[in-house]
């Protein structure tokens, strides 16, 4: 082989060499460099250079995995079981922590959370689970957490879906809340009635306290009786109130014209 022949393959074999070490990380990329097995400055977005054959990158992508638990057969801490799945929103936060120390970090994640979720409804009660499901949301994802912090990978959120129980027990629950629901009527129609009984009480009070006040009542009565014309009412009138309207008759009658 003629020296510039040999020249040209060898620079094209450099430009080879050098092409392959390039690399390009997206915006929501990370590359972890290990250089002769030994952990290097991880890289971030954009064009990055490895010294082919001696540097090894592995890219972590730091986008948001969502997750549905599958359905998980757990026990209540009152005794009831249940059946219940979940949804879960997790990210890397530390690209070197996912990849050392953690393998399968996914399928790490998610066997944590179904071992987190179990455990979150055995530490409440059915009822405290039914009215309280942020609450217990907000447990669920304090214990996973910690669990996936060591892993480097963050956890957005995580929320309870279907909450399955025994159909006695739902039977049961229902049967409660019309017995509550009953209980609340009774007690609003019961201080209804202590309203109106104290409201009647001061009326009686004031109309005791003021003479003719009783009389004129009456009167106004008479006059909302006497306003349906279809019916004739016999009312009997105290003999003041009798004489009363007496001497108001007969001032009317002898009025001049």
């Amino acid at each position: 082989m003629t020296p510039p022949i040999l020249l040209a393959v060898l620079l094209f074999l450099a430009v080879i060499t050098l092409l392959k070490g390039v690399g390009i990380n997206q915006e929501y990329q990370r590359a972890v460099i290990y250089r002769l097995g030994r952990l290097a400055e991880p890289k971030g977005p954009g064009l990055y250079w490895l010294i082919p054959y001696v540097d090894r990158a592995v890219k972590v992508d730091l986008r948001t995995v969502t997750v549905s638990l599958p359905t998980q057969e757990t026990i209540t801490k009152d005794g009831v079981a249940v059946k219940v799945n979940a949804t879960l929103w997790h990210k890397v936060s530390d690209p070197v922590l996912a990849v050392n120390a953690v393998r399968e970090r996914d399928i790490a994640v998610l066997q944590a959370a179904e071992t987190s979720l179990r455990d979150a409804i055995g530490q409440h009660e059915l009822d405290h689970l039914l009215k309280d499901r942020l609450g217990v949301n907000a447990k669920l994802m304090d214990m996973l957490s910690r669990a996936a912090l060591k892993w480097g990978v963050e956890i957005d959120a995580v929320e309870i879906r279907d909450l399955d129980i025994p159909e006695q027990m739902q039977r049961a629950l229902a049967r409660e809340a019309e017995a509550t629901r009953e209980a609340k009527a009774r007690i609003i129609k019961a201080e209804g009635e202590l309203a109106a009984a104290k409201t009647l009480v001061e009326a009686a009070l004031s109309i005791g306290a003021t003479p003719g006040a009783l009389d004129l009542r009456r009167l106004q009565t008479i006059a909302e009786v006497g306003a349906e014309h279809n019916s004739t009412i016999v009312i009997a009138l105290p003999d003041a109130m009798a004489a009363t309207g007496a001497q108001i008759g007969a001032a009317l009658a002898h009025r001049p014209t």
